[in-house]
């Protein structure tokens, strides 16, 4: 699959699973889950004495499958000693897309572009912020991944993972998502515990405008699926608006609609469809 196979035009994943390439439990236990994929992680969550390990299992995890599952990889970053060993590791295997961490700039991409794979961009830094225009619109990037937790320490904000400190740089990397035509998926909600905050926040990162959610636990799962997914009242409402609309500018309900807002309501039908 290349870039241009896997565009927006498809349908985006609501929930993206890390899943540590070192855990074999983990690895085994994923298929089962009702993520839209599984990201597995060669990065942050694998020991730096387990690289090879973790290469080895997950070049056995996706040999053998996850059925109905879109995959991907988290490689090390450019610049990193593991790099060119994750990349070794992952030529030549099946996957839906590769995701890249820590992307400043679009010559980070380079070593990932003879993979010929859709590459989802991690942007956890301020200089990525700024540069995340210029990383979306690079023919390779299928997405854009809210790296927030790196973000948050390169900001040194005083209470950790504060949203909304990070509210510009939030709005920039959906920005950014929209001006290059690709996907847009939020960060990682730490508190594994806490399902309520989980909730909002994944609410709230639909209303900012991502496609998904990126998770560390399967129990986010279900919830992530839930918050992205378009409601009954949307649906209902879309239906209604379809049903009614006949081209052009009309009052609808009390209110103004044209056709980008029937073009809308379509498409969030078709995505209650899919899911």
């Amino acid at each position: 699959m290349t870039p241009s196979d896997f565009s927006c035009a498809d349908y985006p994943p609501r929930s993206l699973l890390y899943v540590p390439g070192s855990n074999a439990r983990a690895l085994e236990k994923a298929g089962g889950l009702a993520a839209d994929m599984l990201i597995i992680d060669l990065e942050d969550a694998v020991p730096a004495d387990r690289k090879d390990e973790a290469r080895a299992a997950m070049r056995a995890a996706v040999a053998a499958g996850f059925a109905g599952k879109r995959v991907a990889v988290r490689v090390n970053a450019t610049g990193t000693a593991e790099q060119a060993a994750d990349i070794a590791a992952i030529a030549g295997l099946q996957l839906d897309a590769v995701v890249l961490p820590k992307v400043d700039a679009p010559f980070d991409l380079d070593p990932l572009r003879g993979l010929g794979l859709p590459i989802f961009a991690m942007i956890e830094t301020p200089a990525a912020i700024y540069a995340a225009r210029d990383i979306a619109a690079d023919q390779a990037v299928s997405g854009l991944i809210a790296g927030l937790n790196d973000l948050a320490h390169e900001l040194k904000l005083p209470d950790g993972m504060d949203r909304g400190a990070m509210s510009h740089a939030i709005q920039a990397i959906v920005l950014a998502a929209r001006g290059g035509g690709v996907w847009g998926f939020d960060g990682v909600y730490n508190a594994i515990d806490d399902v309520a905050g989980f909730v909002a926040e994944a609410a709230e990162g639909r209303r900012l405008g991502f496609d998904g959610k990126t998770l560390i636990h399967p129990s986010q799962v279900d919830p992530c699926n839930a918050a992205f997914a378009p409601s009954e009242r949307e649906i209902a409402a879309a239906e209604a608006l379809v049903v009614a609309a006949t081209g052009g500018a009309q009052r609808h309900e009390g209110r103004m609609i044209e056709d980008m807002h029937v073009a809308a309501a379509r498409a969030l039908l078709e995505r209650a469809g899919r899911a």
